[in-house]
């Protein structure tokens, strides 16, 4: 099966989705009172071939419930039909009724076993809910599955496909309906399944443990643009990581050391994976927390280029404050929480109106959160124009990110100089 974490998803996937896509609004047009007006949902497909069989077919699925039912024509149904839970029940009544549910829901895999959800589970950390990070006493009961977990497209359609002994080859999920204010989907992009409720599921159906990917650069050496004993700046591609994560994907920290022999080098701050441009490394310890206290006090200053495009028209200059919250649910990405999350400021200016509808931007990033450009581009209380290529808030597809690092000016650790180094993006 395609790695389903990899977007755009397979063509053949595509095709199917876009005929989902289409009924979907046809619904719409007919149920002007449907849910999907006011909240929107997620849909999937899936690829398969039957045994005995060459061509391919695709079934399809939404995300729990629509409009109050888990039955839809042409929709597969839900892996359990889950009985509603009375209302008014304390917490440890509560808790027993959700392990009984889990405990009900038993997930097929390739080789035809079965694993209810609370032993696929049972090994995986605790999600904490946003709502609950900040509660002084957190519940030391024994962690249950996330909320909703075995209700999402892709456990449904592989359960529906497994049980007839048909062959997954491809799936895609995407967004259908109205945009919500904190999950930042738009109609129409496609989407991976969630890390925390869907990604232990899958584990276990499809028997591997599939992981996003970027198509990573051609090797090369990394381009250095400035090097004294204490520091040095460099201009990173997209598509290699800041540090090493949790893959054996070399990082550019190794790459550097690869070409050079360094006994310390940490990059000061963060780029994203899909992100370019310019970063800084502190070559000794001393120097890595001078920096470190720089960003914290905001005494560095940072100019991004981003091509995106709109959704309304756009001031040609202003500022952007939406507080962020990272997805318990679906880590990296990053949600805005007007209660709980972090303030996250941005000023922006409009430097190109663009014949294909796209701009291009300066982004100055006034704090330092996760995706704080990217979401504050995507939301429709931010720019409401997502950076094209954005796979994780609803860019136009491309390539690559269009957000490059372009410009950086802060005061040397040691010499006191102030140091301004520039790269001009190639968008």
């Amino acid at each position: 099966m395609v790695n389903p974490y990899i977007l755009p998803p397979d063509p053949r996937a595509q095709a199917a989705a876009e005929e989902i896509m289409e009924r979907v609004r046809r619904y719409m047009q007919a149920h002007p009172e449907s849910e999907l007006h006011r909240q929107g949902k997620m849909f999937g497909v899936l690829v398969y071939t039957a045994p005995d069989e060459k061509e391919t077919h695709y079934i399809a699925a939404f995300s729990a419930m629509l409009d109050g039912s888990y039955l839809h024509e042409g929709f597969v149904p839900p892996i359990y039909m889950p009985q509603a839970m009375p209302i008014g029940q304390n917490r440890e009544e509560s808790r027993r009724l959700q392990r009984l549910l889990f405990a009900r829901y038993n997930v097929l895999n390739a080789a035809g076993e079965t694993k209810n959800l609370l032993d696929i589970f049972a090994q995986e950390k605790a999600i904490i809910p946003a709502e609950e990070w900040f509660r002084s006493e957190r519940s030391t009961d024994q962690p249950l599955p996330p909320s909703g977990a075995g209700e999402c497209c892709a456990p449904k359609l592989l359960q529906y496909a497994f049980a007839r002994g048909w062959q997954p080859i491809a799936l895609a999920e995407f967004w259908m309906g109205a945009v919500p204010k904190n999950e930042l989907r738009r109609e129409g992009c496609y989407y991976a399944p969630c890390s925390g409720k869907c990604r232990p599921i899958l584990r276990w159906m499809l028997g591997t443990d599939y992981v996003p990917t970027l198509p990573s650069p051609a090797p090369r050496a990394i381009e250095i643009i400035y090097e004294d004993e204490w520091l040095m700046v460099v201009n990173k591609p997209a598509g290699i990581l800041s540090v090493p994560g949790k893959t054996e994907e070399l990082a550019l920290v190794d790459l550097i050391k690869a070409q050079h022999r360094y006994t310390f080098l940490q990059p000061v701050h963060r780029l994203d994976q899909d992100t370019s441009g310019l970063l800084v490394l502190a070559k000794t310890v001393e120097i890595y927390k001078t920096l470190q206290a720089y960003f914290q006090r905001r005494d560095i200053l940072k100019r991004y280029e981003a091509i995106v495009r709109p959704q309304c028209p756009i001031a040609a200059e202003g500022d952007i404050s939406l507080p962020l919250l990272p997805d318990p649910y679906d880590r990296p990405r990053q949600t805005v929480n007007r209660e709980h999350g972090k303030i996250a400021q941005t000023h922006y200016q409009v430097r190109e109106q663009r014949a294909d509808g796209t701009l291009l931007m300066d982004l100055f990033p006034h704090t330092g959160r996760t995706h704080q450009l990217r979401v504050h581009a995507a939301h429709t209380d931010g720019l409401d124009a997502p950076i094209v290529g954005d796979r994780l808030y609803g860019g136009a597809p491309h390539e690559r990110l269009l957000l490059h690092a372009a410009e950086i000016q802060f005061e040397h650790p040691v010499t006191k100089e102030r140091m301004h180094f520039c790269t001009p993006s190639a968008f």
